[in-house]
């Protein structure tokens, strides 16, 4: 039973998963408000008449919340809450003709390439001339620059490229172009993704061109920060450790997914590096950019891991001491290649797992941060919460990394989306506390 007046020209975008499906969101989003609809974003007890959801397939956590968000909103249009739900992103890419026939429901699903489409449906117009024009999700002072779709890895555990496709970098001169919109709207922090940063420019001007993107970028004026997330360790272009000592504005971090260290994992996940190499990677990173916070993420529990393959991984992780760590257990995907394989590991040891490395970088964590103790550091502010000013260091992205805490005090204050320095007073595992200098 209707409870609500709905606006018919409103429409609540629902966006779930990685960085990826935020940017893709806040482009529907622009397409959507220039086509005159009024457009909001993850809005509780709304009267948007239309709610689009970009979903994520990627592992069985991200496929379960993206399911339970469907039935959601299909019982909300049952109950006359809303009019039209429409699914988009990973999972309907993924999953298309089987979530038609099990949750008929929905009015429409869409895949990650079908935003032409999405608008027709919606009686709106594609329009081209808004290459760069979003509606941003995050906070006005950051935003995440998508320089790439797809990817060509032949990784074993991965599905994205049978959402995604295969690469497709995006021309310096549209990213180019993107960031000055960006800028004009005050976004001070710029952080570069893609399903593989490192392959960017391969396909388009026949070699790795990041290091080019990047000296394109830094001379946009009113970023002030620019980050680098998912760099795929094996044919690393070391020249983008050059610009990054060059530019102030390059930050000292590298989001760098390794996954595991084992020989035996490293070849069956199709990883195209051995642990040798990989450890010397980290070695001459590190060498050549000293000032670096390096982050990774490791996955546990893929087919045939061993106690010893895992004990050779955490002997690894307390050597090699990330800056950044996460932890993921694996999740067993059809038609990807690791499927073939048996799923042979305990979901409760993989969780054992992930808990054991996380501890372990925890305490890895602990003395990294003690070690910041008396040092001043540039500090951009996201948010206020309770008593402190929140911000991040040029070596913590939003959402992820260790927060720089500043009391507000009665003196004390700093605007969100502004800059200052602070000098560390203290600090635990994944944060630290500070004074304004």
């Amino acid at each position: 039973m209707r409870t609500k007046k709905l606006q018919h020209n409103k429409v609540n975008v629902i966006t779930l998963g990685c960085s990826k499906n935020i940017y893709d969101s806040e482009v529907l989003m622009g397409q959507l408000q220039a086509n005159n609809f009024d457009v909001i974003h993850e809005e509780d007890n709304s009267n948007a008449a239309t709610v689009i959801i970009n979903t994520c397939g990627f592992i069985d956590n991200a496929k379960e919340e993206s399911i339970n968000t469907i039935l959601q909103y299909v019982e909300a249009k049952k109950r006359g809450w809303v009019n039209k739900v429409y699914v988009t992103g990973c999972l309907s890419e993924r999953y298309a003709s089987e979530l038609e026939k099990e949750i008929p429901e929905v009015d429409a699903y869409f895949g990650t390439r079908d935003l032409p489409r999405l608008l027709k449906t919606m009686k709106a117009d594609y329009k081209h001339e808004l290459v760069g024009e979003r509606l941003l999700t995050t906070p006005f002072h950051y935003a995440y620059l998508k320089i790439a779709e797809g990817c060509d890895r032949p990784c074993s555990f991965c599905a994205i490229p049978l959402m995604r496709g295969t690469h497709v970098s995006t021309p310096m001169e549209e990213l180019v172009a993107q960031t000055e919109k960006l800028a004009a709207k005050g976004v001070k922090e710029l952080i570069l993704i893609a399903q593989d940063l490192t392959y960017y420019g391969l396909d388009i001007y026949k070699k790795r061109t990041l290091a080019q993107l990047l000296e394109k970028l830094v001379a946009v004026e009113g970023i002030e920060w620019i980050r680098l997330h998912y760099a795929y360790p094996s044919g690393f272009p070391m020249d983008v450790l050059e610009v990054m000592k060059k530019y102030d504005k390059v930050c000292n971090y590298l989001d760098m997914p390794l996954q595991h260290v084992s020989d035996n994992m490293l070849k069956s996940m199709r990883r195209g590096i051995t642990k040798q190499k990989t450890m010397d990677l980290v070695k001459e990173v590190r060498a050549i950019a000293p000032k670096m916070a390096l982050r990774t993420t490791l996955i546990v529990g893929y087919p045939g891991e061993t106690e010893e393959d895992f004990n050779e991984l955490k002997e690894w992780v307390r050597e090699a001491k990330f800056d950044r760590m996460g932890a993921f257990t694996y999740s067993h995907e059809e038609k990807t290649h690791a499927h073939l394989l048996e799923d042979d590991v305990p979901a409760e040891v993989k969780q054992a797992r992930v808990d054991e490395l996380m501890e372990i970088q925890a305490e890895v964590s602990y003395q990294l941060n003690q070690a910041k103790i008396g040092n001043t550091y540039k500090v951009l502010f996201d948010r206020k919460e309770g008593n402190y000013f929140v911000g991040r260091s040029e070596y913590d992205s939003p959402e992820v990394d260790n927060e720089i805490l500043v009391e507000a005090k009665k003196d004390v204050y700093v605007a969100v989306g502004s800059f200052a320095n602070v000098k560390i007073t203290s600090a635990v595992e994944f944060d630290l506390y500070g004074e304004l200098v």
